[in-house]
């Protein structure tokens, strides 16, 4: 499977965590990240991680036309809802691509646990046919 990782700067210490706790899982999958969202995980787990640009220079872009083009099966996008962020339209447009690709999306860390185990027990199959 493919996943995308995305983390907002408030939240690319749990986006670790996370990467750390479930890195048996995620080892066994295909993953991608924003710039420096990616370079985080990679210095704490070691996991191999397919970088695009930075979120704020198109990176989100990058990942939203990767989930256009059937590219994507789960993403998980800690995202900081206290902070309003430039990119903003970005970050509604990857939510906005999820709902319409029908692509399993994690906003939050209980959300993200629940897919990433309903992955690991091989619930998220029915992905295949969507390839």
């Amino acid at each position: 499977m493919n996943i995308a990782l995305i983390a907002h700067d408030a939240k690319k210490k749990l986006m670790q965590n996370f990467c750390i706790a479930y890195r048996g899982i995620l080892t066994k999958n295909t993953l991608y990240a924003t710039a420096t969202t990616g370079r985080l995980i990679e210095e704490v787990t070691n996991l191999t991680i397919h970088k695009h640009l930075a979120g704020h220079l198109g990176g989100m872009q990058q990942i939203g036309a990767q989930i256009e083009h059937n590219e994507i099966d789960l993403v998980i996008f800690l995202r900081d809802p206290l902070t309003q962020k430039p990119t903003e339209p970005d970050v509604n447009n990857v939510v906005r691509l999820c709902d319409m690709h029908n692509i399993p999306l994690a906003t939050n860390l209980a959300t993200a646990e629940l897919l990433i185990k309903s992955l690991d027990r091989g619930d998220l199959e029915w992905r295949e046919m969507y390839k």
